[in-house]
């Protein structure tokens, strides 16, 4: 009888670890209080809002973006399958990707485990999503609003407010900012040094993460900034000879930029302790690009240096990435899949090493 039950027990225990994994082998969180995810940034994080959005250029709704996404389709993200959001909100167990809000065929049930409002091309400084005429953050901010009273009138307003309490916001942006912005603008840079930029572009983004509390978020993660002297097009841009390299010195704006935000969203953490406990995490993903570009992580990749899509993966993104421009077979030998964007195992990898900090954020 002991036998038997111990049998049973054991046939469980793998249907349950089943039950809560994905297909990429995504071992599911459980137990935890976290009712919705909401994603606010840039391309990093935007699943098709910029699909709405009357930009040419910001655009990744064509082939073969999303070749290797479920449903083999393009759905305005960037890469060539799901993002780190997608993978986080699977692994809270809340829904399996991540919509772009801006879609007009989602239903309530949709919006209470969450959206994503981010839009590729935008950042902090104003001048930023100009460029590629694409969502500015505040009006991403706006958009939230929206979004409640939306839920209000659906579920009422003390659940609303219970929800987004509970709710998982994220926050990545600033990468335009500098990569498309500053490196790339003689005004910008007539007006900031880059220390100086990157204090105009850390207290927008303060500015921006306390208008989300203001508005009921109180478990917030910024998403630090990524070596992005790294990014294919910027080393097609900047490099100086036939010999493809990092440029550092923009690397470096983004690693003390990370400094920065960190010591800042610890000192706002303390103001807000006494009155309505909102808590901050900066999550890294210089590390663990770094790793996959220069440590023992790049022994996985073929190429760490060039995108998967498009002529010698130098500088094709958007429109430039598209059904008629080679594209290599296997994109998980790649670090990225155009010019600028992670493929899809890259940003798996980014978020499990981030994975201890959500799981943090589940217990608390």
């Amino acid at each position: 009888m002991g036998n038997c039950l111990n049998c049973v027990l054991s046939v469980l225990k793998l249907l349950f670890w089943i039950a809560n994994s994905d297909a990429q082998g995504l071992t599911r969180a459980v137990n935890n209080s976290v009712t919705a995810i909401l994603v606010f940034g840039d391309s990093t994080v935007d699943t098709g809002n910029n699909n709405y959005w009357p930009t040419l250029l910001a655009k990744a709704n064509f082939m073969p973006y999303g070749r290797d996404f479920p449903t083999h389709s393009a759905t305005g993200r960037f890469s060539n399958g799901r993002l780190a959001t997608d993978f986080l909100a699977s692994y809270i167990g809340l829904k399996e990707n991540v919509p772009p809000y801006l879609d007009p065929n989602l239903s309530i049930e949709d919006l209470k485990t969450g959206v994503s409002f981010a839009s590729a091309g935008s950042g902090f400084d104003p001048d930023t999503p100009k460029i590629t005429n694409v969502i500015p953050i505040p009006k991403q901010l706006e958009y939230f609003i929206e979004y409640k009273k939306r839920m209000v009138s659906a579920i009422g307003e003390q659940e609303t407010e219970h929800r987004i309490s509970k709710a998982v916001f994220l926050v990545s942006a600033g990468t335009n900012d500098f990569v498309l912005n500053y490196y790339n603008s003689p005004p910008r840079q007539l007006t900031f040094s880059i220390t100086a930029y990157e204090h105009f572009v850390l207290e927008l983004a303060i500015n921006f993460l306390q208008d989300l509390v203001d508005q009921g978020a109180r478990k917030v993660i910024f998403t630090g900034l990524s070596p992005i002297g790294c990014l294919p097009a910027v080393i097609t841009q900047k490099s100086s000879s036939l010999q493809r390299h990092c440029i550092d010195h923009i690397s470096k704006a983004a690693r003390d930029f990370n400094h920065l935000i960190e010591k800042e969203l610890n000192n706002l953490q303390e103001r807000l302790a006494s009155t309505n406990g909102a808590k901050f995490y900066i999550t890294d993903t210089y590390g663990p690009l770094d790793n996959m570009i220069h440590g023992a992580g790049s022994a996985a990749f073929d190429d760490v240096n060039k995108g998967c899509c498009g002529y010698l993966g130098t500088c094709a993104v958007g429109p430039v990435c598209n059904k008629y421009v080679p594209v290599c077979q296997d994109a998980s030998k790649y670090v990225f899949w155009d010019a600028v964007h992670p493929t899809e195992i890259a940003y798996y990898k980014v978020f499990k090493s981030i994975q201890p900090t959500i799981d943090r954020i589940l217990r608390e």
